[in-house]
């Protein structure tokens, strides 16, 4: 697999925020969102091994994994085997995801995060996987100003979404806007800053 980075951290976002994190960041994405902040996962990245990528996981022996990227599913055919090593060994493992290429098969290994792209992302993802979203599961919706706050709301009333929906204004915005937005509009969703962006880690 072309992995851009390994490291561990604090998981800034979702229903772990907070909790000591071992991230694998994988290389290469089909998108190119206006405001992503990992533009260099989005291409090269250094060829690994299953076996190489264990080694530095078992270094660490973490409790919780996140799989991000970039897109981390587009190298699913070599990812399903990782996670079925990890899964077996009892680790955590959530997944974040842009929601362009369908999870169903890697949900029996890990949690799904999928990332909603909204119109200010100038991306768009394929919201029928939102269907597949199970209970354990969440979604999130990063948000940069109204018109992306009402976007969302229609995503959320027209589809069944089973799991838990986050609100995350892109970092330095106005929060206020956003977080008026969703008092207003009593939005059934949890709304999150950035705590990685906040406390400046990775």
């Amino acid at each position: 697999m072309q992995i851009a980075d390994i490291f561990v951290s604090l998981q800034g976002e979702g229903k772990n925020q907070g909790r000591i994190c071992l991230f694998i960041r994988l290389a290469g994405c089909n998108l190119d969102c206006t405001w992503c902040d990992t533009k260099e996962s989005r291409t090269g990245g250094i060829s690994m091994s299953m076996d190489t990528i264990l080694e530095h996981i078992w270094r660490v022996n973490p409790p919780y994994i996140c799989i991000t990227g970039g897109e981390p599913l587009l190298q699913a055919e070599g990812l399903e085997p990782l996670l079925a090593s990890l899964h077996k060994r009892g680790t955590e493992i959530d997944i974040e995801t842009n929601g362009t290429i369908d999870f169903s098969p890697l949900q029996q290994y890990a949690s799904i995060c999928m990332d909603v792209k909204c119109p200010s992302s100038g991306e768009q993802s394929e919201l029928g996987l939102l269907g597949k979203i199970r209970s354990r599961d969440t979604v999130k919706f990063v948000v940069k100003d109204e018109n992306d706050c009402r976007y969302a709301q229609d995503v959320i009333a027209s589809h069944r979404i089973a799991g838990e929906v986050f609100i995350s204004p892109v970092f330095g915005t106005d929060y206020a806007v956003i977080s008026k937005f969703i008092l207003t509009q009593n939005l059934p969703v949890r709304m999150q800053i950035q705590l990685h962006k906040i406390i400046g880690v990775k």
